[in-house]
């Protein structure tokens, strides 16, 4: 079984935000490989979609902790499963990294993204596997961060979401066939 976090801002005033890329990315694997629609999961403080994908179980999670507190959401639903931090693959967004790049990394800091500073602090390691989405433009430098990412998407970059989204589920896939 494997756990696939997305990390977002639930209300829907964030839904098209860069810092929900997370959150956006999961929902295109629910339509891509048909797999149960989101339901709300008091006991894991987040929306939960389950299915198979690649004949391995696999359960989603975008928590509805707000970003900062992600890491709580997480820590239920693993220690509810007894699940490793090998079981996992987190989706994020990247400020540092120009938008349409995706990289995958296997473990590391958080990089000043409190979201992911949260799941470590929950999970007491940075040894989680992560697929980062590079949302940064030309705007990055004139805006402070924290405003920056909670902007939705420009249409130019919205048209090229299912692109990226394509890109990083074959990514994730491949990594799948190498668990």
């Amino acid at each position: 079984m494997k756990l696939l976090v997305g990390l977002g801002n639930y209300p829907d005033e964030y839904t098209e935000n860069r810092h929900n890329v997370g959150f956006l990315f999961l929902d295109f694997l629910v339509k891509k490989f048909d797999l149960e629609p989101f339901k709300s999961e008091k006991k894991f403080f987040g929306q939960v979609s389950t299915g198979i994908i690649q004949n391995e179980k696999v359960i989603l999670i975008k928590p509805e902790t707000y970003m900062n507190l992600s890491g709580k959401a997480v820590a239920a639903i693993t220690n509810f499963y007894k699940l490793s931090l090998e079981d996992m693959v987190l989706f994020y967004d990247d400020i540092d990294l120009d938008f349409g790049i995706i990289r995958l990394r296997e473990k590391g800091r958080s990089g000043g993204h409190k979201g992911v500073q949260s799941l470590i602090e929950n999970l007491g390691s940075q040894d989680i596997i992560r697929i980062k989405f590079g949302i940064a433009n030309e705007d990055r430098e004139r805006i402070p961060t924290e405003k920056f990412v909670l902007q939705n998407f420009r249409t130019t970059e919205k048209e090229a979401l299912p692109k990226l989204f394509a890109d990083a589920s074959e990514k994730l896939l491949a990594h799948l066939g190498e668990c």
